[in-house]
């Protein structure tokens, strides 16, 4: 049974803090004075008699009882918000997602699944979809403010507990322009593609790992001259324009080589790839509309696979 000193309140201030990483930056958002809503944390923690956060140089951090908070709260908040928000609107039949895309995919399989969703789904339907690295995502879904994180994100620490279902593996290849001076080359040493610049994920991503891994591996130095970023169309049009040397996600890599502006290099990256899949919060229970949007990437996979 839930304690009964434990208000609304709370949990929002709770949940606006962990988000925000200080006490301050959460105060602004949720327009009350930084004294106030220090004053309702401690209210909380002391209700559930736990800390649940911890100074650090950078501001606060969640401690372990915090983390198991922010996994029920996170969830639940959402699901009550959504249900005031149905009654209100008068939009109980509606179908509505809140996606995570990561840059594997982005191209070809999330539109798709998007548009194949839709056409089968009768009634109001829509898709709200939020990109960016997978740490970021997964932390929104930890929380509950996504329904569904898609793309290759294995080797993320912050999956942690939530559910992972594996669709098709996808690797990492290596692009450059039409005319470039490796294209066509078929036995390309490593150390040669350092000379040009490149085209990386931003530290800190599960694909700048296997990055990392294959300079390591061939005992190089990561190229100075570079551009880091997820973003597909500033990767394809920087790379379109100049000599550099992209690691491009296979499915994004192969639209650009039918567009004919791309071509893929005879060194290969990685041999397998990493998984791709879909992340789920297991602590909250799917929709009739997630359930359905899943169904439909498992179809599109088994076309890929």
């Amino acid at each position: 049974m839930l304690n009964a000193r434990i208000k609304l309140r709370h949990l929002q201030a709770f949940l606006e803090v962990a988000r925000q990483r200080s006490f301050g930056r959460a105060a602004e958002k949720l327009a009350i004075t930084q004294p106030g809503i220090s004053k309702t944390i401690r209210e909380l923690e002391e209700a559930l008699a736990a800390s649940l956060f911890e100074r650090t140089p950078k501001g606060v951090a969640l401690t372990q009882a915090g983390l198991t908070l922010l996994r029920h709260a996170g969830p639940a908040i959402r699901a009550l918000e959504e249900g005031v928000a149905a009654i209100g609107e008068g939009r109980a039949t509606a179908s509505w997602l809140k996606v995570g895309a990561l840059s594997t995919v982005e191209s070809r399989l999330l539109p798709e699944a998007i548009l194949r969703w839709q056409a089968a789904t009768e009634g109001e339907c829509g898709v709200n979809v939020v990109t960016g690295p997978s740490a970021f995502l997964l932390s929104r879904l930890r929380r509950g403010e996504l329904d569904l994180v898609v793309g290759r994100m294995t080797e993320a620490r912050e999956i942690l507990d939530l559910a992972y279902e594996h669709l098709f593996y996808e690797r990492l290849v290596l692009m450059v322009r039409r005319g470039h001076p490796l294209a066509g080359v078929t036995e390309l040493e490593p150390a040669t593609l350092v000379h040009y610049p490149w085209v990386l994920p931003p530290p800190q991503t599960t694909l700048r790992q296997q990055v990392d891994s294959f300079f390591v591996r061939h005992g190089l130095e990561v190229p100075a001259r570079r551009l880091e970023t997820l973003s597909l169309p500033l990767s394809r049009g920087y790379v379109t324009g100049s000599d550099a040397v992209w690691v491009a996600p296979e499915e994004a890599a192969r639209e650009a080589a039918t567009m004919g502006a791309l071509c893929e290099l005879s060194l290969a990256l990685e041999e397998r790839g990493g998984s791709v899949g879909l992340c789920t919060n297991a602590s909250l229970a799917p929709s009739l509309a997630l359930e359905r949007f899943c169904e439909t990437l498992r179809g599109m996979a088994a076309d890929v696979s």
